[in-house]
């Protein structure tokens, strides 16, 4: 949709760079609010990792929502942008001491473990301090997503979580450790998953093993579902929003809680995926044998996903209302990957034109790196084109 872009404002700002449309992310925000509040024991953290821009993460925690963190550079990101510790839940297979130290001393929520030797680390830290972590532990629980393999990290094979074999030793573990308090468990079964089907497995499956402790006598306060939940990339006018309805329904009709549990989720590509466009100029159009290629000034370090993930992102000239012609639309880099899509349909494509690659508003800046010495994106909201 070519009237959602300042078009005009956009020719004197260097390319590429991100634009993140603000009106989209309130109301993508109030929506999550809005259906999250039917269940008075959901409780929503914006996955930090999708998108750590500042201007983006404080307009989050005015919805009010808390934060989960997979490092300590988030978690610094998370308290700047104002959202309070004792809503951060931190997650990571792999977190370094000081990272840990971090947390304590902010006093964090929550720290999501996923191991033994990181639990020995976290109560001798702890004790260090003089002070007692929240733990839950992130059980495997070998479910699998209709996604793509490498962002799958439910299965018995992937790196993440404690087996479910394990989980009595783990807790017994923890039930012996001073500076420990074990409050709950933690799941999550990848990303990018758009069949409910996927959720209800995991409902199923978490239920399994809450009867298991209970047959221990032992209820936890709370059971973090990780995210997951995805967004349509063809489609992005058409369903800016997701189905945050089914997605929250589906829990609370599937999962079998005991009193006082609260249930926490970790969204982050379904808050501000459809917010984000990468916008770039059009360096060149270069005629080849078979085919026309639309030369682009951004490239896969400025948005890697294609290149990573084979992904989709739908491809606009936002400058051009001429006939439509197919070009293959790739970036400066040299790499042979450094490809955003080929055959894509696109308005007639001249020097100059503002191309717009949709829904990147997850997973784009915020990968961005600095290979062949190019400098990172900026990331500017809508709000600053008024």
């Amino acid at each position: 949709m070519k009237g959602a872009f300042p078009v005009e404002k956009f020719k004197d700002v260097r390319t590429p760079f991100y634009y993140y449309d603000t009106k989209v992310l309130r109301e993508t925000l109030n929506t999550v609010n809005k259906e999250a509040a039917k269940y008075e024991k959901f409780s929503v953290h914006y996955a930090v990792k999708a998108n750590a821009n500042h201007k983006v993460l404080s307009i989050i925690r005015e919805s009010g929502l808390g934060a989960d963190c997979v490092s300590g550079g988030e978690i610094r990101a998370a308290v700047k942008a104002g959202i309070p510790a004792n809503k951060i839940v931190f997650a990571g297979v792999g977190k370094a001491d000081w990272e840990i130290n971090l947390g304590l001393e902010y006093g964090i929520f929550c720290f999501n473990v996923e191991s033994i030797p990181e639990l020995e680390i976290i109560n001798e830290l702890a004790g260090v301090q003089g002070k007692v972590a929240n733990v839950a532990f992130r059980i495997n629980p070998n479910v699998g997503a209709h996604t793509h393999a490498n962002i799958t990290t439910g299965l018995a094979e992937n790196k993440f979580g404690i087996s479910m074999g394990d989980m009595d030793k783990v807790i017994d573990v923890a039930l012996t450790m001073s500076n420990i308090k074990f409050v709950g468990l933690h799941f999550h079964i990848g990303s990018q998953i758009l069949d409910m089907s996927d959720f209800v497995a995991l409902c199923n499956r978490v239920n399994e093993l809450q009867e298991k402790l209970f047959a221990r006598q032992i209820i936890v306060e709370h059971i973090n579902v990780g995210g997951g939940l995805g967004i349509d990339y063809k489609h992005p006018n058409r369903q800016s929003i997701p189905d945050f309805a089914a997605y929250f329904a589906t829990y609370a009709q599937h999962l079998k809680l005991r009193p006082r549990q609260t249930v926490h989720f970790e969204l982050g590509r379904a808050i501000v995926g459809q917010c984000g466009s990468l916008i770039s100029r059009v360096l060149y159009v270069k005629q080849g044998t078979n085919k026309q290629f639309a030369v682009l000034d951004a490239g896969m370090t400025d948005l890697i996903r294609p290149a990573l993930y084979q992904a989709f992102h739908k491809i606009e000239n936002i400058s051009s209302e001429e006939p439509v012609e197919a070009y293959d639309v790739v970036g400066p880099i040299c790499e042979s990957s450094d490809v955003f899509g080929k055959a894509i349909d696109l308005n007639k494509v001249k020097r100059g034109d503002l191309i717009a690659l949709r829904s990147a508003g997850a997973y784009g800046e915020i990968m961005a790196s600095t290979y062949n010495c190019r400098e990172l994106p900026q990331g500017y909201t809508s709000e600053e084109f008024i």
